[in-house]
């Protein structure tokens, strides 16, 4: 089924400025490794390492992506954890973690750019997809296998079937990534303050990687929707 994405008014309501991108690609692989996208990898944490010499956390935070969604978590209480990954490998000379290769592809995307992003099997997924605004009620099976009640206000993203992924919870057990994975889809959270030219920037550059695990997929959908 092809893939068809939907964005509600009280999403567009809410929060007036953010985006979610949107890329789905059949004939994918998720190998247990990759040594190309591990190449890139270590080439990645290199770049940010010398990039942010001798800066601080604050210094981080000043970033305008970053900031757009310290902005974001503020409000509930949290931290990005795209920003702790980052100070981990530029602060702490740490190395991403050891995941399947689609799921490494998309930590490197989310490292590079640091926006957020979910990873979902697309076979497993029921058109149409939509992104919501949380009233409170609304609840899933996050990806630890664990059920969760959404935060009032939270960016979810559902299809048919319930909810995939939320900002603050992530995403769910339902649609993971799994080794038999044929057809990959990944949805990007922008709050406000992210340019969309960068969440479109960032779905190229996830597509580059997953073109390294698998040079014969191809792109069912590339898009950016803004509020």
């Amino acid at each position: 089924m092809r893939m068809a994405f939907q964005t509600s008014d009280a999403w567009r309501r809410a929060y007036p400025g953010a985006a979610v991108g949107v890329l789905a690609l059949s004939g994918v692989a998720n190998p247990e490794s990759c040594p190309t996208l591990d190449e890139r990898k270590e080439s990645l944490e290199r770049g940010l390492r010398e990039r942010f010499a001798g800066q601080t956390r604050a210094d981080l935070l000043r970033l305008p992506v970053l900031r757009a969604y310290d902005t974001y978590y503020s409000r509930f209480k949290k931290t990005y954890h795209v920003q702790l990954q980052l100070e981990s490998v530029v602060f702490k000379g740490k190395s991403l973690p050891r995941m399947a290769a689609l799921v490494e592809a998309m930590f490197a995307a989310e490292l590079a750019n640091q926006l957020l992003t979910a990873g979902h099997d697309l076979d497993a997924v029921e058109p149409p997809v939509r992104v919501e605004v949380a009233q409170g009620a609304e609840d899933y099976v996050t990806l630890s296998g664990q059920p969760q009640l959404l935060k009032a206000g939270d960016m979810y993203i559902a299809d048919r079937q319930g909810i995939m992924s939320s900002i603050i919870y992530g995403p769910d057990a339902r649609t993971r990534l799994r080794p038999e994975t044929r057809r990959a889809l990944f949805t990007v959270y922008a709050p406000p303050g992210v340019d969309a030219v960068l969440v479109e920037k960032h779905l190229g550059d996830l597509r580059d990687n997953v073109l390294l695990i698998a040079p014969q997929a191809e792109v069912e959908l590339l898009a950016v929707y803004p509020a």
